[in-house]
């Protein structure tokens, strides 16, 4: 799906997604991703869903968003707590839902201001 608003050139946006990729600033990238706003757009290392570890969320936890939005691909899965315990002990909240709307209400967010954090799955 191809997203169109109107963007911010500084700004990391999403800007399509489809199964098996995400494009961020245009740029294709078939892995799961960490988008920040104004940060280099990272890897992330869980390619499915049952491979999320806590680790995974403790370098997200570093990063001290606001919000994190999970993308957990096609369909809308919840972490278990114990996954995202780095997150809740910093009272950092954490949204899931599939991947596309996770990518659509991070730009809304990040066109708000909001110091957001998606931690997308490939669809």
């Amino acid at each position: 799906m191809k997203l169109h608003a109107h963007r911010d050139a500084a700004l990391n946006t999403v800007t399509a997604y489809g199964t098996g990729w995400l494009e961020i600033n245009a740029r294709r990238y078939e892995h799961a991703l960490l988008v920040q706003p104004e940060a280099p757009v990272e890897v992330w290392p869980p390619v499915r869903f049952e491979d999320l570890a806590p680790e995974h969320f403790e370098a997200i936890a570093a990063r001290a968003p606001e919000v994190v939005l999970l993308g957990t691909g096609a369909s809308q899965r919840f972490a278990h707590p114990r996954l995202v315990a780095a997150l809740a002990a910093r009272r950092i909240g954490v949204e899931a839902m599939d991947t596309g709307a996770a990518c659509r209400t991070y730009n809304i967010l990040m066109s708000e201001g909001r110091k957001v954090l998606a931690a997308l799955l490939t669809p």
